[in-house]
């Protein structure tokens, strides 16, 4: 960000002395994280504030709302597709506080960097069922302890394969490691019906799902983005593992060249029009393929690794509540019904979104009618946060930049290692 509020500038200083860990720099009034320094009043209408809906399931949830509160009517604001547009879009109406954006639909990742700059409300815990959810996507919700959004989706990369042509080309078994996925190719490739295909891809646009694949394949080789106190830890022999992976695939064509230019629905178009062998995405892809030409031929699985399966960097969307809105009685009582076990599992059958009530992924008839549901809990539980950082947006452009160099053959990757270790300490030191 090259503007920052006031506040902002003031929490700058702390940085310095802890690195990118998050700072006391959230809202005043509440050391303690307990709710009370918001006033949740006035009813009437609202705004819900999210990313293009691809799905075409959001609509209708808002006009089940709406029927029922005809005087506290939601409209729909849909932001672009692309992650890094939408924050900028709701920052910018942070900082001139106005209140046109009610509710917003926060990537997990932003819910500190919001919190920490006052831009969203802390928000009653007693209000809301934390403790059905998944431990790991309640703590993206929660800034200093004190709760700053609800979890209204979670979010786990699997690896989507054709079955079919495995099974043809003689493979019983989806790839665990790289290795593994590199050779079940090879030998898929050699069949007449998957000659003219592509092996991989996932997300290597310059946006923030090359920052949530890099970082997959940083974890997946054993490294780390940051260390556990949160300091810069990239330069590594196992992040240049990682990497590498990528570089390579690229180089030797098992990532075709042109899934550089990839974000989530171009990976999902190019496996399911046939041109990919192996996709990473997420799992809203699932029940859109199903209606696609290779319905019935493809499945999912983890995430695979240098020595084993990988991890997944853990994605999904809270809903928090704008500080400079208005009625934010009606607004609360909007993120209970968006939240609830109810919704969630209705987006989960119409859309493929993750719940984040950990019942659902256990539902004998759920599991029967989205085989997929186990795969995606192990992926959520042993996903790893991008980093939880109050300059988020400096850090992930920095991983961004130096890693689509390195895939794009500008610098090595062992430079472009060395030079994002130096941003992201240069990020902290600000």
């Amino acid at each position: 960000m090259k503007t920052r509020t006031t506040r902002a500038l003031r929490c700058s200083a702390t940085l310095a002395a802890s690195g990118l860990l998050l700072t006391a720099c959230g809202s005043s009034g509440s050391d303690s994280g307990q709710a009370g320094t918001a006033s949740f009043e006035g009813r009437g209408p609202i705004t819900y504030v999210a990313g293009k809906d691809t799905t075409g399931t959001v609509q209708p949830m808002l006009d089940r709302w709406n029927k029922l509160h005809p005087k506290e009517k939601v409209t729909f604001i849909q932001l672009p597709t692309d992650a890094d547009a939408q924050r900028q879009q709701m920052i910018q109406n942070a900082e001139t506080k106005s209140d046109a954006y009610t509710v917003l639909s926060v990537d997990v990742v932003w819910t500190s960097e919001f919190a920490a700059h006052q831009w969203i409300d802390l928000l009653p815990e007693q209000r809301f069922p934390l403790a059905r959810m998944l431990k790991p996507v309640v703590e993206t919700a929660k800034y200093r302890g004190g709760l700053y959004a609800v979890p209204a989706s979670s979010d786990g990369g699997m690896l989507y394969y054709r079955t079919d042509l495995l099974k043809k080309a003689g493979i019983s078994r989806p790839p665990t490691t790289w290795a593994q996925l590199t050779a079940d190719c090879a030998k898929a490739r050699k069949l007449p019906e998957a000659k003219d295909m592509s092996c991989y891809a996932g997300q290597f646009q310059k946006y923030e799902g090359l920052t949530v694949n890099f970082s997959e394949a940083v974890n997946s080789a054993g490294g780390a983005v940051t260390d556990a106190n949160g300091k810069p830890d990239v330069d590594t022999p196992a992040a240049k593992k990682g990497l590498d992976f990528l570089v390579g695939s690229v180089k030797d064509g098992t990532i075709p060249r042109e899934a550089i230019t990839y974000q989530e629905e171009d990976g999902r178009q190019a496996f399911q029009s046939g041109k990919l062998l192996f996709l990473r995405n997420w799992p809203y892809v699932y029940s859109l393929a199903g209606k696609s030409e290779i319905a019935g031929k493809y499945a999912v699985a983890p995430l695979p690794g240098l020595n084993g399966p990988g991890s997944s960097s853990l994605g999904g969307h809270n809903m928090a509540l704008s500080s400079y809105a208005r009625n934010k009685a009606t607004a609360l009582d909007f993120i209970k019904f968006m939240t609830s076990e109810e919704t969630t599992a209705t987006f989960l059958k119409d859309a493929s979104l993750a719940p984040p009530y950990a019942g659902l992924y256990d539902d004998t008839a759920l599991v029967k009618q989205y085989p997929y549901l186990p795969v995606l809990k192990e992926s959520i539980l042993h996903a790893v946060p991008r980093p939880r950082v109050v300059q988020y947006g400096d850090v992930t452009s920095a991983i961004q930049r130096e890693a689509y160099a390195a895939l794009t053959g500008t610098k090595s990757s062992a430079q472009a290692l060395k030079d994002l270790q130096k941003d992201l300490q240069q990020s902290a030191a600000q």
